[in-house]
């Protein structure tokens, strides 16, 4: 496990150093010909509305609910001693490709504007079957950047056969002390049941997720009250039986194959009014203090509606399961917008230094046309939008968009479409964006 106090005094390791040339992140002519009729479909989403009032406050309150200490004793008694992101590291034997290496195809996933300085690929016949999901890094876990001595990112995958075996979601540990050599080793991510005599699969993609301390928060879009997961990444569980089922089987204990199991330790659950906000959209916002999960809601195009952006402050207690919450178990809302923006895919909050409001950046999908997304910066007094292309146009990052993971100590933000896993500049998005 984790020695917070030892982990401050080690060395920051090597950096990620290595930058993408022009010619490894080339796209063809035809990607940049993007119509003027795309344009079109990214509509500005204006300046962010205050969101005030009790009625407001109680649609975005959680509530905690742990998982029993003895569910989770009672598991790792049977299933062995849990081991930790060091453990799961060095057994990471899949690597990801440089974009050098990577297909055209897959290329075509990278944003236009701003290029990305570092980009990768997944292995196609690991990810077979699997759609992406949310990204965040050891720049979130901690202040320094490192979990241990290692820098690390994280990426969520989902799949979804048409069954209820069949849902499934994992997250892949990614050890990137060396930017030319990404290697990572993965855990199917399962819920206590039985009295923690044995675990369910987390059927439900994970749009979102953040990790902090020893924390991972993911939310969960499959329905019912549980808005978000939470897992301790020092309880990964090594799965000893090597099976397509999950859980107790005849002789051990299986994850679909995975060497290791990520079980729950809680979950947050939304309250009962009929517009409680579901979070789909997560990432860590560093510049408030305390630190706070930025979230915000997937919001269909034809709905009507607004989307609700929002923020929790995050605990400070090492013992608690990620929010700050008030005594009857509540985490309520520190600062809440409407935004214009619909079906946004990835949030993230940023106050620079000196500035006297924070900044929203939206990642939006092209709608029915498919193809590259839209990034918007917005905040109180109004919305911009990159673009790119002789016509101007607004579709110019990734496609489809993900999430957005800002990475303080190297200034990047990360993000994942396709099958390619990619790092821009936040100064170089800011420039893009005027």
């Amino acid at each position: 496990m984790k020695q917070r106090g030892r982990h401050r005094r080690r060395s920051r390791g090597r950096a990620l150093r290595a930058a993408l040339t022009g010619a490894a992140l080339a796209l063809t002519g035809a990607a940049t010909l993007i119509s003027a009729s795309q344009a079109d479909v990214a509509d500005d989403p204006g300046a962010l509305k205050p969101l005030t009032g009790a009625g407001a406050a109680e649609a975005l309150r959680l509530t905690e609910h742990r998982v029993p200490e003895p569910w989770l004793d009672r598991l790792s008694a049977a299933m062995g001693e849990p081991v930790g992101v060091d453990t799961v590291l060095g057994s990471a034997d899949r690597t990801l490709r440089d974009a050098a290496d990577c297909t055209a195809d897959d290329r075509e996933a990278l944003p236009l504007s701003p290029t990305a300085t570092r980009a990768y690929c997944w292995d196609a016949e690991d990810t077979r079957g699997w759609r992406p999901g949310a990204v965040t890094t050891s720049g979130d876990a901690d202040d320094d950047g490192l979990w241990g001595s290692h820098r690390v990112v994280l990426s969520a995958w989902s799949r979804d056969d048409g069954t209820p075996e069949g849902s499934l979601a994992r997250v892949s540990f990614v050890d990137a002390d060396d930017p030319g050599r990404l290697a990572y080793a993965s855990a199917l991510l399962t819920v206590p049941v039985d009295g923690g005599r044995d675990y369910r699969a987390l059927a439900s993609p994970v749009s979102g997720m953040v990790w902090y301390q020893d924390k991972l928060l993911v939310t969960t879009g499959a329905g019912g009250r549980d808005a978000l997961y939470v897992y301790d990444v020092d309880r990964v569980q090594r799965a000893t039986a090597d099976a397509r089922a999950v859980g107790r089987v005849p002789g051990g204990w299986a994850a679909h194959g995975h060497r290791y199991v990520l079980p729950a330790v809680a979950s947050y659950r939304l309250s009962g009014t009929p517009d409680a906000a579901r979070p789909s959209a997560l990432s860590l916002d560093r510049g408030t203090a305390p630190a706070s999960l930025v979230a915000g809601e997937h919001v269909a195009a034809d709905s009507g509606r607004p989307t609700r952006l929002w923020r929790y402050a995050l605990g400070t207690d090492p013992a608690h399961a990620g929010l700050a919450t008030d005594s009857a178990g509540h985490a309520d809302a520190t600062e809440a917008y409407e935004s214009g923006a619909d079906e946004v895919a990835g949030v993230l909050s940023y106050r620079p230094a000196g500035a006297s409001r924070s900044a929203w950046y939206l990642g939006r999908p092209a709608g029915e046309l498919g193809g590259r997304g839209a990034l918007w910066r917005q905040d109180t007094e109004g919305a911009r939008s990159v673009e790119c292309g002789a016509d101007r146009s607004r579709l110019c990052w990734s496609g489809p968009p993900g999430s957005l993971s800002y990475w303080a100590g190297t200034g990047e933000v990360w993000s994942q479409s396709g099958r390619m896993l990619f790092a821009v500049p936040l100064a170089s998005l800011d420039e893009a964006l005027g």
